[in-house]
């Protein structure tokens, strides 16, 4: 296999084997822990721009299907793997990594000491990289040159509506780059999906007469979206509204908190976090840079539900009095774990009790 090279801003350069597609590229390094999910993984918009490193050793051991998409097409600007299975053992595998790898579009390296990277990136945090096929005579000035433009994700053609069997309930999801199982998640539950982007006005969205609003996870700093709070304000004041990830972020902005960029993030489907009222501990998946201040909802109206384990981080809110709330984690995850799915349910007692209040 072909030579390539992996450049970190701070000089640091790992050598492997190329496999994917050819050609240099760019983006902010992060690592994930998951042992599974890697196509998941792959196509969250979360990771949009982003590099992945795989601390798990072994990539690719499944393959690749036509179900687990989580985007039609990779986020990730590029994949970073200890050891790669080229000839992968799964009776829904359509592709090994590799080949859709170079079918998508996307370079990855193998062959790379991510133990060691791992290590660095938890000591520096998260840093911009160059992925090269040829490694500079100047590696220090090809470590500041970032090749790539930033990427932004932009949703699709609005509204696009995801009809559920049997449907007694209607969300409008607001598309901050969401995940497919968002959808499938709430469809599972008699819940139809119209999806909007974040431009659509208010009176547009509440044309469509949802019973509830939910804002998706989506990859990027929250003050991005800043044009998007005041709607926030809005639509939780009309309708039952629940945050994901990235939406919980706004929402918690919307009331009068504040975030800050983690030091390396929470990128993994193990993460421990406690859920405050009933100290009742849930593995969750996670997928993020951006954090609520803890200190700052202190200042607000806003209740924290949930906590990281770890590291203290604010992992919920919710508002007293309305029927609005979020989580900084993922309860649709893919491929699980599955402790948090519960909050679907809830969000949909919570727009029933909503609805059947209005018709009395």
């Amino acid at each position: 296999m072909k030579k390539r090279y992996l450049i970190l801003e701070n000089g640091s350069v790992y050598e492997g084997e190329a496999f994917g597609a050819a050609g240099d590229v760019s983006g902010d390094l992060v690592f994930t822990t998951g042992m599974t999910g890697y196509q998941e993984t792959i196509t969250d918009q979360s990771y949009l721009g982003q590099m992945i490193v795989f601390t798990y050793p072994l990539i690719g051991n499944y393959g690749v299907n036509d179900l687990d998409y989580e985007s039609h097409r990779p986020a990730a600007t590029a994949i970073i793997t200890a050891d790669l299975a080229e000839r992968p053992s799964n009776w829904r595998s359509k592709w090994s990594l590799p080949e859709w790898a170079e079918m998508m579009d996307l370079p990855g390296i193998t062959g790379v000491d991510t133990r060691a990277l791992t290590k660095e990136l938890r000591q520096f945090g998260t840093m911009k990289a160059n992925l090269v096929d040829q490694l500079p005579a100047d590696t220090g000035e090809a470590s500041t040159v970032i090749t790539t433009a930033p990427r932004r994700y932009e949703p699709g053609e609005t509204p696009r509506t995801y009809d559920a069997p049997d449907s007694h309930l209607h969300v409008a999801l607001i598309d901050f780059g969401l995940k497919n199982a968002i959808i499938q998640s709430l469809n599972h539950r008699g819940v139809t999906v119209s999806v909007f982007s974040p431009a659509t006005t208010v009176a547009e969205i509440l044309a469509y007469h949802p019973d509830g609003v939910l804002l998706s996870n989506g990859p990027g700093n929250p003050v991005d979206f800043m044009d998007f709070i005041p709607k926030v304000k809005q639509l939780q004041e009309m309708k039952p509204l629940f945050g994901i990830c990235l939406g919980h972020q706004l929402f918690a902005i919307a009331n009068g908190a504040k975030t800050y960029q983690m030091k390396y993030g929470h990128r993994r489907f193990n993460h421990a976090v406690r859920e405050l009222g009933s100290k009742r501990t849930y593995f969750t998946s996670q997928n993020h840079g951006y954090a609520v201040d803890k200190n700052s909802v202190a200042t607000t109206d806003l209740v924290v539900t949930y906590e990281d384990i770890n590291d203290g981080s604010v992992e919920g809110v919710k508002l007293p009095g309305r029927a609005a709330f979020s989580v900084q984690f993922h309860p649709d995850a893919t491929p699980g774990p599955h402790d948090a799915a519960y909050l679907f349910d809830e969000f949909v007692t919570m727009m029933t009790e909503e609805k059947i209040g209005v018709a009395q």
